[in-house]
């Protein structure tokens, strides 16, 4: 399974997150593995390991992306960018395995993939933000 095939899975998710809470998030994250076919046990550990740690740290992701959107609060953002963008700055911030160019490309393409037509270039535009509130251009 490729990092990009991981991602996506994290993402569904992560998008969970929205619609379900604590033990009902559980169960609903056990019902999306009995449906998917093909992951290993070390990927689905994988996934698992990083969407705790995402769900975890919502509340601060949450802050840094309202920093970093001028104009914008994720309680007004739609669900879908809201999680791609979650997913991409805990990369950012937390995943020092994954390069922030890295992140903001995937990121950009599960906007085109989940979002609306305007999702990649706002995605791009925040996580560009939220590099230059960091101190790391991408530029």
């Amino acid at each position: 399974m490729t990092r990009h095939e991981v991602r996506e899975h994290i993402f569904r998710l992560l998008f969970m997150v929205e619609f379900h809470e604590g033990e009902e998030l559980k169960e609903q994250a056990a019902l999306y593995f009995d449906e998917v076919e093909g992951i290993s046990e070390k990927n689905h550990a994988y996934i698992l390991e990083k969407l705790e740690n995402m769900i975890e740290k919502v509340p601060e992701l949450d802050a840094a992306l309202n920093e970093a959107a001028e104009g914008w609060k994720t309680a007004r953002m739609g669900k879908a960018e809201l999680t791609i963008l979650r997913l991409a700055a805990y990369e950012i911030t937390c995943d020092e395995d994954i390069p922030a160019r890295v992140a903001i490309n995937e990121a950009v393409e599960l906007g085109k993939t989940f979002g609306g037509d305007e999702s990649p270039a706002f995605i791009n535009g925040i996580l560009a933000k939220l590099m230059k509130r960091m101190g790391n251009d991408t530029e």
